[in-house]
């Protein structure tokens, strides 16, 4: 497809320019495009770490932000499954069940106008870094083309972000490793982990399990939870005394 081979021209052409704009705005234009090419109605690349951290690097709108901070809140929904599988989750129809690997986010997602889910993992070199995920406010299947034009897509994310190292915000190094960048979202998330693993001696997955228990178990954000340990107005050692 014409479109797709001149997205691909136009991110080389924008890594290839020292100095103009950031790593951020070239992965930005990939999802602004895969919402013109796809009958979908958001997008948005989140990297991801081993331990279960994500970080949004660009969302198109509203909807796709709150998804994104959604699955990474509850620690599951497509996403994971996308970059645990190594291939698309694809569902046409949220409303006809919740899919079985993350009932909690899709009944958490239906408060959002979110009817269909398309997530494809993002790949640089041997690792699966990141995800594009899109979403269509109404029920309904991608095509065999839609899926081809996709998956092109997903490739031309990961080349947006290869740039990301030498860009104004770096989120990945050459192995795709996590890095700190000046925009995350989730930075007080990260520091509020750091400091639990240090509180309570534990490893940083059981560290950010932990976070996530006491937001949903308190009908809180993350990011609250997060913003009041780092601000030490709250003690989760205290808590599960």
């Amino acid at each position: 497809m014409a479109e797709v081979e001149n997205l691909r021209a136009s991110v080389l052409a924008a890594l290839g320019e020292d100095g103009i704009g950031s790593g951020v705005d070239v992965v930005g234009r990939v999802c602004r495009a895969c919402v013109r090419l796809l009958p979908v109605d958001g997008a948005a690349v989140s990297v991801v770490a081993g331990t279960g951290n994500r970080e949004i690097v660009y969302a198109s709108d509203a909807v796709s932000t709150a998804l994104a901070e959604l699955q990474f809140s509850l620690g599951e929904g497509p996403c994971f499954e996308a970059q645990a599988a190594g291939g698309p989750v694809l569902v046409p129809d949220l409303a006809a069940g919740p899919p079985p690997a993350w009932p909690v986010f899709a009944a958490e997602a239906a408060a959002q106008p979110v009817a269909a889910l398309f997530t494809f993992p993002v790949q640089i070199g041997a690792v699966w870094v990141a995800t594009l995920d899109t979403y269509r406010s109404t029920p309904g299947s991608l095509d065999a083309t839609d899926l081809s034009t996709a998956l092109q897509v997903a490739d031309i994310a990961a080349l947006a972000l290869s740039g990301l190292p030498d860009g104004g915000e770096r989120w990945l190094d050459g192995d795709g490793q996590w890095m700190d960048g000046a925009g995350m979202r989730f930075r007080e998330v990260h520091q509020a982990t750091g400091m639990l693993i240090a509180h309570l001696d534990l490893p940083a997955s059981a560290a950010l399990a932990r976070l996530r228990a006491y937001a949903f178990g308190h009908g809180r954000s993350l990011l609250e939870v997060a913003a009041d340990i780092v601000a030490r107005r709250l003690r989760l050692d205290e808590e599960f005394r």
